[in-house]
């Protein structure tokens, strides 16, 4: 059941959604001889090939989705959607979030499911990677997506990334990240508790599944205020229709 009908209420109107997903990789060692040899020689040096097995995580191709974040804008409720035992949609989350459990196919079919729909999804730089993550490990999986949230450049219907807002679709040289907007904005950052991007994989390794869904929780309810503190200022000046 997803965070925009807990209870089996119909949706009425389009929603907003912000997304954020947690992802790793696969191991080293079960990726064919071929595939090593084309990803160290992308390289340029040894402190780069050194780095490859640690960093499989940030490629469709040789990672997975562990953790999908969502948050209704609108209603103020979440979902979040979690690697294990199979489970569906349940009360089980951190508050304020329905809870699915799956294995990573079954997240996606159920993602794809929820935003199925005029439904606008924001991200923070999802356009560079949350999005055509979730697209192609679908298809590598057989899952179709119900929507191209990738869409056109200089759009922001139906995805607003709020990296390219503030950055002005490239206009700006320098791009910061969600933390440093959150800190100038007066939002609490995700990034409080210690646990940031680079560092999911070692905890996934370390059993820490569940310290990862609380860090997608609040990646998702900070660039949910901080999508509410442009929504009235500068999403106004490329917004073509208001929900």
């Amino acid at each position: 059941m997803s965070p925009s009908a807990p209870r089996g209420e119909e949706v009425s109107r389009p929603t907003t959604y912000v997304v954020d997903i947690e992802c790793i990789g696969v191991p080293w060692k079960s990726l064919d001889e071929k595939t090593h040899e084309y990803l160290l020689g992308r390289c340029d040096s040894d402190a780069e090939r050194e780095a490859i097995p640690l960093r499989l995580g940030l490629s469709p191709g040789t990672g997975r989705v562990i953790v999908i974040g969502m948050w209704n804008v609108d209603k103020g409720t979440g979902g979040v959607l979690v690697e294990g035992r199979s489970k569906g949609w349940h009360d089980g989350g951190p508050q304020g979030y329905r809870r699915f459990d799956g294995d990573e196919k079954e997240l996606l079919e159920a993602f794809w499911k929820t935003v199925t729909g005029p439904h606008r999804v924001v991200t923070y730089n999802g356009r560079g990677f949350d999005l055509p993550y979730l697209m192609i490990r679908s298809a590598m999986l057989g899952v179709a997506p119900s929507r191209n949230f990738v869409g056109q450049r200089f759009s922001i219907d139906p995805h607003c990334d709020l990296q390219e807002l503030l950055n002005f679709f490239g206009a700006v040289r320098s791009t910061y990240s969600l933390d440093y907007w959150c800190r100038r904005f007066g939002i609490t950052s995700p990034k409080e508790d210690g646990l940031e991007g680079s560092l999911v994989q070692s905890y996934y390794d370390s059993g820490r599944l569940e310290e990862i869904v609380q860090y997608c929780c609040r990646d998702v309810r900070a660039t949910s205020e901080l999508y509410c503190r442009l929504r009235e200022t500068l999403l106004p000046l490329y917004e073509r229709s208001r929900y």
